[in-house]
């Protein structure tokens, strides 16, 4: 199973750019959307230092990992990789 985790937080300018973009992926691929400053036990466990950040795990296991924007084609590409 796949799946990506989806970092950001309400005060960061990029997130909210960020966020129509993951919402379209979310129509095609599994998006966990989390806010870091509301789930820090699960940012600190994937060593968030930076938003927005994109986890990508694959059977439950880290794959990859972004900080920054990424256009919608990007995010994909990266999911196809996995």
């Amino acid at each position: 199973m796949k799946e990506i985790l989806y970092f950001s937080a309400v005060w960061c300018g990029p997130c909210r750019n960020f966020k129509p973009i993951m919402e379209s992926v979310s129509n095609s691929i599994p998006v966990r959307f989390i806010n870091v400053d509301e789930n820090p036990q699960l940012s600190a466990q994937y060593n968030v230092r930076s938003v927005p950040m994109l986890v990508f795990l694959k059977d439950g296991q880290e794959a990859d990992k972004t900080i920054g924007v990424l256009t919608e084609s990007q995010v994909k590409e990266k999911w196809n990789l996995l």
